[in-house]
């Protein structure tokens, strides 16, 4: 039973179908499958699916998303961001993990959070003949 204030998660989809515009902002606690046309921030505490025909000019929060269309913005992911083959996305990642299978585009910025170690040793030079 969730505490009072917190919402419980039902495993419910909500579901924005081919040939659908949004103009705006988009906000759920609930998963989110987006095959129609976003221009905005969408913004979920459940997982995010972007179908094949589904194009998001704009910002994606969610815990998890799986990208098989269009994403031009900014993607931020607490968990697993999946980029299915035929995706594409320009912009900017930030996620705890990142899965890109072969054929999928991505041109931008990854963050996965991790800190630059020092104690990497350099790379071997050449021996000089």
């Amino acid at each position: 039973m969730a505490k009072i204030g917190e919402t419980e998660s039902t495993n419910k989809i909500n579901m924005i179908g081919v040939g659908t515009t949004i103009e705006g902002s988009i906000n759920s606690n609930e998963n989110i499958r987006f095959d129609g046309n976003l221009v905005g921030n969408l913004n979920t505490k459940g997982k995010v699916f972007i179908g094949q025909s589904g194009k998001v000019q704009g910002e994606i929060r969610c815990n998890n998303c799986e990208i098989e269309g269009v994403v031009d913005g900014k993607v931020v992911v607490t968990e697993l961001l999946s980029l299915r083959s035929m995706s594409k996305v320009y912009g900017e990642i930030k996620t705890g993990k990142l899965a890109i299978e072969p054929g999928a585009t991505f041109t931008g910025k990854c963050d996965m959070g991790g800190k630059k170690e020092d104690n990497i040793a350099p790379a071997a030079k050449p021996k000089a003949e």
